[in-house]
């Protein structure tokens, strides 16, 4: 396998190639799933906060969650991408990396990623995670 990866992720999966030459083949190193990354706020929310009674008064409120759900699970997802790569990169596997995702989870995998000196990242602010494998190309930069 090549030491040149490329990160294609979305909310609910992420695929990584490698590539052996700079202009060559995506080559399916292993795809990452998040199902949970599909569903919406109410989803995974089911089981709503219950209502509670103020101390004094007779004031009732609602008991909402200090993080949104959905945001949750993005970060959850995040994190296991990272330690796939960071654990991969130590092991000399990759050296070099583009990641592409959207703007918003390229921001929270620029933050969670954590990876050995060396290794170079490249990123592109671009969500192509509905692309099959062959179109990808098209989208990708010519020289990566």
């Amino acid at each position: 396998m090549g030491e040149h990866w490329i990160v294609v992720a979305d909310n609910s999966r992420a695929r990584i190639f490698s590539v052996d030459q700079e202009d060559g083949r995506l080559q399916p190193v292993v795809t990452l799933e998040h199902p949970e990354g599909r569903k919406q706020s109410r989803e995974i929310n089911a089981d709503r906060p219950g209502r509670a009674f103020d101390n004094v008064g007779e004031g009732r409120h609602s008991m909402g969650t200090v993080v949104d759900p959905v945001e949750e699970e993005r970060l959850r997802f995040t994190r296991r991408i990272g330690d796939y790569l960071r654990a991969a990169c130590i092991k000399g596997r990759c050296r070099r990396l583009l990641l592409v995702t959207g703007p918003h989870q390229l921001g929270l995998l620029r933050k969670h990623l954590e990876l050995p000196p060396g290794t170079r990242v490249s990123e592109l602010g671009k969500n192509l995670g509905q692309y099959a494998t062959q179109d990808l190309g098209k989208h990708l930069p010519k020289r990566l």
